[in-house]
């Protein structure tokens, strides 16, 4: 029998958003969103899901975003080509 985790989440607090705000900066900057878009609240709301899901390495976040919004390669693609 399959058991469900019904814990209340913890609160997102300022540590929380000091560890995914470097992330999300980068994010944005490197796929040249506006910070206010409706793709950057998209993003920001991944960061904050994975992280509560317990992704903590920035590396690691940053991956995963670019992967579930389809941003991943664009600075890999052109470092590549220069090789």
């Amino acid at each position: 029998m399959k058991s469900i985790d019904v814990r209340k989440p913890q609160p997102f607090d300022a540590r929380d958003l000091a560890a995914c705000q470097p992330v999300f900066d980068t994010l944005v900057k490197e796929a040249g969103i506006d910070k206010a878009s409706e793709e950057a609240a998209r993003i920001a709301a991944i960061v904050v899901e994975l992280y509560r899901q317990g992704v903590r390495d920035p590396e690691h976040l940053r991956i995963m975003v670019e992967g579930a919004r389809g941003l991943f390669g664009r600075q890999a693609v052109s470092s590549h080509a220069a090789a």
